[in-house]
């Protein structure tokens, strides 16, 4: 039974076990699940009885005796990272944290001090399905099932970073859980940083190539795009690629060419026209084509049964007196903004914004796609996500009113890399709730001269 895929797969007996029957922190272990470069994970059960606690679980033990401090910082931050999300963002598509301990083995030193992760236990991976073939009237509800837990990932402003077979769980009802989150990726504005780290058969072309900055690699939405079409493939070509080659890192050549135009897509003949052409779209060749494609619209595409919408209809352009924040996040508060905003009888009218969304694929479009809406932030010095986003949403070319300026708000990076800490307060049409709010710099090329907000530090 598999309950928690390990980065890096099975390498064989870890040299110091825990036994089974043996206790750590509220549980019993039981049998070994696998084990991996950084972790082993273990069967449990609660120690005590009585309590609220599941009856199964699944520990990842971590250890960190004898590591150098470099390998010592990816485990904490790995780990960090999966607490984390579990902490803030639970949904029945998501494996769920349950709890986390540091381990105490005086009598075993390799194991003390290791971190402990304390998950939801399931019957096995999607990997062990492949393995085993995939019955057919199981696969468009498998791939429904990983879309329900992108969409809310991604709604709650992470990215997954390592989707795969082996990161998607099954319950013993069939139930489909996303788990492993040690790469996951908090976003800031339109993408976020992780380690360098991934797995070569589901790196989409840009990752190839991307520059290894002071925080990581860049990562967004469109990357687990590309998994999901990787893992829509695999799962009606009987776990095969569509890049050809005998190694991943073939592979990875055969996924660069065609990302660069020098090859197509070449998809098996054994995947339906329906599930062709979505597993097309999430392969788009570059992240703006892909960016298209939210796990959200695939989703809706998978209910209906209908295919995608090439085009928008084409509407008049309005000027509006709007405002913005990262596309496709889910509308948020729609209450009065927070306490450290500018009185109204502070403003002054001080010139017009053009709104600028860096996503290529999204500046020459007819009309409105709900895709390629922005909105607006509620306050400027807390992150860039849902929480912090109002109702009101607005496009590429629409025209703002803006009365002041925040030099110091909390950076934020586009998609092109610009950063900026300075942030616009924008007034909202007529009747909206709130009246006005923040837009970040880097969302527009404009600069009229305005003066500083009257309003307390961000920071």
């Amino acid at each position: 039974m598999t309950a928690l895929h390990v980065p890096g797969g099975i390498t064989g007996e870890p040299a110091d076990l825990l036994p089974s029957g043996h206790r750590a922190g509220a549980w019993t272990v039981g049998d070994l699940i696998g084990s991996g470069g950084w972790s082993t994970v273990y069967a449990a059960r609660p120690a005590d009885r009585g309590g609220d606690r599941p009856l199964e679980v699944a520990l990842k033990v971590m250890p960190t005796a004898g590591l150098a401090p470099r390998q010592v910082r990816r485990i904490l931050d790995s780990a960090q990272r999966e607490i984390e999300l579990g902490r803030r963002t639970s949904h029945p598509r998501l494996i769920g944290l349950v709890e986390s301990f540091v381990l105490r083995e005086p009598d075993r030193p390799s194991l003390d001090g290791a971190i402990v992760l304390v998950m939801e236990r399931a019957a096995r991976s999607l990997r062990d399905l492949l393995d085993a073939g995939v019955p057919e009237a199981d696969r468009g509800r498998l791939i429904e099932g990983i879309c329900e837990g992108l969409a809310h990932l991604h709604g709650s402003g992470w990215v997954h970073a390592d989707l795969k077979p082996e990161n998607v769980l099954l319950g013993r009802d069939g139930s489909v859980k996303l788990s492993d989150f040690g790469l996951a990726t908090e976003l800031t504005g339109t993408h976020g940083y992780a380690p360098p780290l991934g797995t070569l058969d589901y790196l989409p072309p840009e990752r190839w190539r991307a520059s290894l900055g002071a925080e990581g690699v860049q990562v967004r939405p469109s990357t687990d795009i590309w998994a999901l079409g990787i893992v829509v493939h695999e799962l009606f070509a009987s776990g095969g690629s569509p890049f050809a080659g005998a190694t991943p890192v073939a592979r990875g050549a055969a996924v660069q060419e065609y990302g660069a135009g020098r090859a197509p897509l070449r998809l098996d003949p054994a995947v339906p026209p329906f599930w062709r052409e979505l597993a097309a779209d999430c392969l788009a060749p570059t992240h703006e084509a892909r960016a298209l494609h939210t796990a959200e619209s695939l989703l809706e595409r998978i209910a209906t049964g209908r295919p995608a919408e090439r085009r928008a209809p084409a509407r008049p352009r309005r000027r509006a007196r709007t405002a913005l924040v990262a596309a496709a996040l889910c509308a948020a508060s729609g209450a009065a903004l927070a306490g450290d905003v500018p009185r109204a009888d502070a403003l002054r009218p001080a010139g017009e914004l053009t709104v600028f969304n860096a996503e290529r694929g999204c500046q020459d479009l007819p009309g409105r796609v709900l895709r390629c809406s922005l909105g607006l932030a509620i306050d400027p010095g807390r992150p860039y996500v849902p929480g912090n986003v109002v109702p009101t949403r607005v496009w590429h070319g629409d025209v703002l009113t803006a009365e002041c300026r925040l030099p110091q708000g909390l950076p934020i990076i586009d998609e092109d890399g610009v950063r900026s800490t300075e942030w616009f307060w924008v007034r909202l049409p007529a009747g909206s709730i709130p009246f006005a709010a923040w837009l970040p710099a880097v969302r527009t090329k404009d600069r009229p001269p305005l003066p500083d907000c009257p309003h307390r530090s961000a920071s």
